[in-house]
């Protein structure tokens, strides 16, 4: 509680959006709000806004602060003020004076603050987690009094898929035991800073404030709150972040510093969406620049991260929000899309401060090469290397969305698994991969698979025990669908139970249908089971080309091996295991975790229908 006390005052002292100087002086902004002393990289870039501020001097005087450059750009109404923060500054209240010849017009307080060293926080996250992804507009809403606000442009709406819903941080927070008990280890959450857009700003991908939470959701001192809870708890927590675009309705957008800091267009050109123009060793020059500087939608200005004093300003906001919240890991939405070289240059800033923090990056690309480039240490012909630790594995779940539905064949159903997983070469770290069968931006699974069920428990299975991490999508453990597809909206639902008024609550067992609570509990009892299992973790992967419509593959370490098998065929399948003598001796006994039935012989093994058995082998 002291740390959300301390660094709550900071912010208050130096909100951008608030006029805290003296009667009669300008209105006067500064981001970052406050910062840390102690990080490896020693300058920190000011931002600071305010009418006609360009034409005053910077007075600063404070022990280990140096004064490196004040730059002016085309806005009068903007400084850029560049401070080296040596390694014996002391924490405490930074005095900055703005002077026009030898009077003040403006001055502030700024904070430094000593840095958080807990052990329990910037774990990052890796193949011994499970993320479990959800929107907090559509989990839960905890504090219907945030609902609709003075200020905020979309009021909540419940009967529009694609308005506010009303979910919150306190939401979350009112679940998180939950989650615990389901048995996910991490949470991303989609974006929660402000976004006061007039339509679709349930969503949080247009940012209009970069250090400001929604008040729709809360405050920053909520997501403190949320912070400490997952601490709390042995869990994780990833922020989802934008590089690429702000909010057309952000506050710099109604007085641009200067007219480089968005990519402008002689008028409105989107981006191709073509990623693998950055990679593309034959692709024209004309077509990676509309990939790179187009804008994503006409209400997402596309950043301009060349520009250095907004390269600067975002790197520093990852920082910021790592350090001010303890995050474990960041989601770096659209990723390809920004400059590449400012992307390389993120990455390697973040990760030299938090060494054991880890980030993905969401590379929507179809082949496992073209996902590859854009992981750290890549091999890549051009020499470029992005410093992002981990990548999203769209080329599995392009695979994954049809194995269980079309017929095996030479390259079909169920090969397609195989045959991605046999392209790990690629990366230069294939554990080091988020894994998922649908998320926010797809169908989910269930709607690609008929609602056949057994399908479900196939992916999930097989996400959750082979190379990698995995990652669910909310609701995923009570069956949600998206039914009649009306656009993004509707494979974003609410949680039912999470809002006032719901007919029924998920959330508790007597409010599932009997459907529901069996894949509930099915997910549990694997997931609990991978907890402990290291094999899993860090275990090496061996795979058998599959053969009659069953896919079979081992995880194994020196202590412990676990096989996986998944049935692709419509009917009960009976089949003789030694073709996997490597891996199973003759002698070989095991107990199927999901069942939890012994296996005293498993010579020759019966699969049900499209079904999935993870058996735990005696060592």
């Amino acid at each position: 509680m002291i740390r959300i006390l301390f660094i709550i005052a900071g912010f208050l002292i130096l909100s951008p959006n608030l006029n805290l100087i003296a009667q009669n002086k300008p209105e006067l902004g500064i981001e970052p709000p406050f910062w840390w002393i102690g990080f490896n990289y020693p300058e920190l870039l000011l931002l600071v806004y305010g009418e006609a501020i360009s034409g005053t001097t910077v007075d600063i005087r404070y022990p280990g602060i140096e004064l490196i450059s004040v730059d002016t750009v085309r806005n009068p109404n903007y400084l850029f003020v560049t401070l080296r923060i040596s390694p014996e500054t002391k924490p405490g209240s930074l005095p900055i004076r703005f002077r026009k010849g030898k009077t003040v017009v403006a001055e502030t307080v700024y904070s430094l603050y000593g840095r958080n060293n807990s052990m329990e926080l910037h774990q990052g996250f890796d193949p011994s987690d499970v993320i479990y992804l959800l929107m907090p507009d559509r989990f839960a809403n905890g504090d219907t009094t945030n609902d609709n606000l003075p200020g905020m442009i979309q009021p909540v709406d419940r009967s529009d898929p694609n308005g506010r819903h009303g979910g919150d941080i306190l939401g979350i927070i009112n679940h998180l035991d939950y989650l615990k008990d389901l048995g996910v280890t991490s949470l991303w959450i989609n974006p929660l800073l402000e976004n006061n857009q007039e339509v679709y700003s349930y969503h949080g991908y247009s940012i209009t404030n970069f250090y400001e939470i929604d008040p729709r959701f809360g405050t920053n001192q909520d997501y403190l709150k949320l912070s400490d809870e997952i601490h709390r708890r042995g869990m994780k927590l990833i922020m989802d972040m934008v590089f690429n675009h702000c909010g057309s309705n952000h506050w710099w957008m109604k007085d641009l510093p200067s007219p480089d800091w968005i990519n402008e267009w002689p008028e409105y050109t989107h981006s191709n969406y073509r990623g693998g123009t950055v990679s593309d060793p034959y692709a024209t020059p004309s077509d990676k620049e509309t990939f790179v500087r187009g804008w994503f939608d006409k209400t997402m200005p596309d950043l301009n991260q060349h520009n250095p004093f907004l390269k600067n300003y975002l790197i520093q906001n990852s920082i910021w929000w790592i350090e001010y919240a303890g995050l474990d890991g960041i989601r770096q939405d659209t990723h390809p899309y920004p400059f590449k070289d400012m992307m390389a240059e993120w990455g390697k800033r973040v990760m030299d401060e938090y060494p054991d923090f880890n980030i993905v990056g969401e590379c929507w690309l179809p082949y496992p090469a073209s996902v590859a480039y854009w992981q750290k240490g890549a091999r890549n012909r051009d020499g470029y290397n992005s410093n992002l630790p981990a990548v999203f594995d769209f080329p599995l779940y392009d695979a994954l969305k049809v194995a269980f539905s079309e017929p095996d064949g030479w390259s079909k159903g169920i090969l397609r698994l195989y045959d991605v997983l046999s392209q790990d070469f690629v990366y230069e770290d294939p554990s080091n991969i988020v894994l998922f069968a649908d998320n926010h931006d797809i169908n989910r699974y269930l709607d690609t698979q008929g609602d056949d069920i057994r399908k479900l428990k196939m992916a999930m299975a097989f996400i959750l025990t082979t190379r990698g991490i995995p990652q669910i999508y909310y609701g995923t453990e009570l069956l949600m669908t998206t039914g009649e597809d009306e656009g993004h909206g509707s494979i974003r639902k609410d949680v039912m139970g999470g809002f006032p008024g719901d007919e029924r609550n998920t959330f508790l067992q007597k409010g599932r249908s009997p459907e529901e609570q069996d894949m509930y509990t099915w997910i549990q009892k694997v997931l609990h089971w991978r907890k402990g299992k290291e094999v899993i973790h860090s275990g090496q992967l061996r795979h058998f080309i599959p053969e009659d419509g069953i896919y079979t593959y081992f995880r194994y370490n020196e202590t412990d091996t676990v096989m996986i098998l998944l049935n692709n065929n419509d009917t009960v399948t009976t089949f003789k295991t030694g073709r996997f003598s490597d891996f199973l001796p003759a002698t070989a006994k095991g107990k199927e975790i999901i069942t939890g039935i012994q296996l005293s012989d498993l010579s020759t093994l019966t699969l049900d229908p499209k079904s999935a058995q993870i058996i735990d082998l005696e060592n």
